[in-house]
């Protein structure tokens, strides 16, 4: 008989799979509210995040709808074929945003060693797209990738820059999609501009360690901001996450080679 690949099961999956048994069979009802990530995190014993992606994956099946400030209820279940259907594949977002943290920080240290002077103008030239305001969320979405696609570009090696494009581009699917319309908005997008600015200073100094921390803390606070709570209201651990790109930061930028007339308006969507 013919046999199938059989595949261990994402870890998110697995919490999804577990929370939507409990939903087929009554435990939370129609309307009802699922408990705190954090709960769900604790008894599970599991991470945060991967909790968050499966309770995105199950609001992409139809199964819950998360409420930002609020928490996640339990919607009146789709029919089985059509919630199977729904189902979404591939790697989840942080499975994806970790894979990017230890790829492209490689990169950003062996970039500052043959970075040249055209490259640090067009990453310029990037930034000051970035900056001037006005922009939509896929006209900043494509500058983010823009940008980052042109240090992988310094090494001259067409897997690299192949490898961090399509590692960029499953933001369009439909996990990370999904979490990006909750967290992402001009504040994500400022903290995302001004951590730019400091990989960009780090290459142009030709500070292959720094430009590696640089990237490294970038896509770290990617994830961070995609951590952020769905509960009630704000924790002071998420508050502390939004001064995590300090005046300091701000102004280096501000007073950088090439972007002094960026600074003064970061990122704004239409």
């Amino acid at each position: 008989m013919p046999l199938e690949v059989v595949e261990s099961p994402r870890l998110y999956r697995q919490i999804a799979d577990q929370l939507r048994g409990l939903i087929e069979r009554r435990e939370f009802g129609v309307g009802s509210r699922l408990p705190p990530e954090r709960e769900l995190a604790e008894k599970l014993g599991v991470s945060r995040p991967s909790v968050r992606e499966a309770l995105i994956a199950l609001e992409v099946e139809g199964i819950v709808r998360i409420k930002m400030g609020s928490g996640i209820y339990v919607l009146d279940q789709p029919a089985s074929s059509h919630r199977k259907a729904a189902q979404p594949e591939g790697e989840g977002p942080f499975e994806l945003l970790k894979a990017r943290e230890l790829i492209e920080s490689g990169i950003c240290r062996e970039a500052a060693k043959v970075i040249a002077p055209g490259d640090i103008a067009a990453l310029d030239a990037i930034l000051l797209r970035m900056g001037a305001g006005g922009l939509s969320s896929d006209e900043l979405i494509r500058l983010d990738r823009a940008f980052h696609l042109t240090i992988a570009g310094t090494l001259g090696n067409g897997v690299l820059v192949r490898c961090v494009g399509e590692l960029f581009d499953q933001r369009i699917n439909p996990y990370f999609a999904r979490l990006a319309r909750y967290f992402e908005d001009e504040q994500s997008w400022r903290e995302t501009w001004a951590e730019h600015g400091l990989v960009r200073d780090a290459l142009a100094a030709g500070d292959g360690a720094a430009a590696g921390r640089a990237m490294r803390r970038h896509i770290q606070n990617s994830q961070a901001r995609f951590s952020r709570s769905f509960g009630d209201g704000q924790s002071s651990e998420n508050q502390a996450f939004e001064n995590q790109v300090s005046e300091k930061q701000v102004s280096e930028n501000q007073t950088s080679s090439g972007r002094a007339s960026v600074s003064a308006r970061p990122p704004r969507q239409k």
